[in-house]
């Protein structure tokens, strides 16, 4: 079933209710409410043009290249809501992203859903953009986490290792901070899925008219996906960042903006 455009701007009112209390309460935050529903319509009105000519056209060396923007536009985010420095995360996170993406991705689409095509426009976008939505947060937090940590602990940082441990040994402490503050969530969400929230993905599939069983298989693989995709792409951009943010003798450098 379509939804008209006379009909979202109908559904757009509900906006209205976290506006008033946002204002009522005086937290500021009601202009950055309000730009930020104008770009999402903005910007989603505009994607569904492009991928409409995107799924027309169905190139291989074209759905790549949106890829490529997408994990171009995820690693600039990182590094903005990080706030640690492009020389440290810019080129660590997008290896992450692009590499996690495109061997999940393509994991999914060759042995669970057998494409003959898996660079099918339908398929191998949608598939990519989900998941480097998920990886997004997770690398955000994680980054954030483990490099404020050794900030913060410095003290700590530098006693392991002049104890004798090594940079890893030394790191390892606050990798797992990082991890289990980015994971935590997931988990969570995972475990009360279908009982307490119907997730968007299964909900979108039954209104577009699948079964659901049909459903409830797909949203159980992009739960899957996403949390390896993630998995994936922390390691690598941690990895890849400590490369850049330590020296030789394992002492932090400048990170921050």
């Amino acid at each position: 079933m379509d939804i008209s455009l006379t009909s979202l701007a109908v559904g757009l009112l509900l906006l209205l209710i976290p506006l008033f209390f946002l204002w009522k309460l005086r937290t500021g935050l009601v202009r950055a409410t309000l730009v930020a529903a104008a770009r999402m319509i903005l910007q989603l009105f505009l994607i569904s043009i492009y991928l409409r000519y995107l799924f027309e056209w169905d190139l291989p060396w074209l759905n790549t290249l949106w890829v490529i923007i997408m994990a171009l536009i995820a690693t600039h985010t990182t590094g903005q809501r990080t706030g640690l420095r492009s020389s440290v995360v810019a080129v660590p996170s997008f290896v992450g992203f692009l590499i996690s993406a495109l061997v999940v991705g393509f994991f999914f689409l060759c042995f669970v859903l057998r494409l003959d095509n898996p660079f099918a426009a339908r398929y191998f976008i949608p598939i990519m953009g989900i998941l480097m939505g998920n990886m997004l947060g997770v690398n955000v937090l994680t980054l954030s986490t483990f490099y404020s940590g050794i900030r913060r602990e410095q003290a700590t940082y530098y006693y392991l290792l002049g104890n004798g441990a090594t940079r890893f040994e030394a790191w390892l402490p606050f990798m797992r901070e990082a991890v289990i503050k980015s994971f935590t969530p997931c988990i969570a969400n995972m475990a009360v899925m279908g009982i307490v929230a119907l997730p968007g993905t299964m909900i979108g599939q039954i209104l577009g008219g699948s079964s659901p069983d049909v459903a409830v298989k797909y949203q159980m693989m992009i739960v899957v996906i996403t949390m390896a995709s993630s998995m994936l792409s922390l390691i690598l951009s941690l990895w890849l960042s400590t490369r850049r943010a330590f020296d030789a003798f394992g002492r932090l450098g400048e990170v921050e903006k």
